[in-house]
């Protein structure tokens, strides 16, 4: 599971580099977020613009990374796709989450991933 971490001006954008989220991958998702985001600085943006397949365990996971953010910080999305909105809007789970077209800082990020601030593998 690699995720991406990439700091702008009022965010910390977590790009996750998987095309699916699901029960094989659940776990260390939850894992990598985790260690992406220690001490990020503001917003938490998960962009999801990588994963074309989502399952309950997927979701489970970014539901529990949800819970798992300390008080001061609020986990929002971007860049689902249109199978992954899906299941957001059919749980209504979109209702609990911020969710954006494409994560703050996309345009720069998304040429070169060598240009994110860390690289975590779990």
């Amino acid at each position: 599971m690699i995720i991406d971490t990439h700091q702008t001006e009022d965010a910390t954008v977590l790009r996750v580099h998987e095309r699916r989220l699901d029960a094989a991958v659940a776990v260390q998702f939850k894992d990598a977020v985790r260690a992406a985001s220690a001490g990020a600085r503001g917003r938490v943006v998960l962009d999801l613009a990588r994963v074309d397949f989502m399952d309950s365990s997927g979701l489970g996971a970014v539901i529990g990374v949800h819970k798992m953010m300390p008080p001061h910080q609020v986990l929002e999305l971007a860049g689902l796709r249109d199978a992954v909105a899906q299941v957001f809007r059919l749980t209504r789970m979109d209702t609990l989450f911020t969710i954006h077209a494409r994560a703050p800082g996309a345009e720069e990020t998304a040429v070169d991933p060598a240009q994110a601030v860390h690289h975590h593998a779990v």
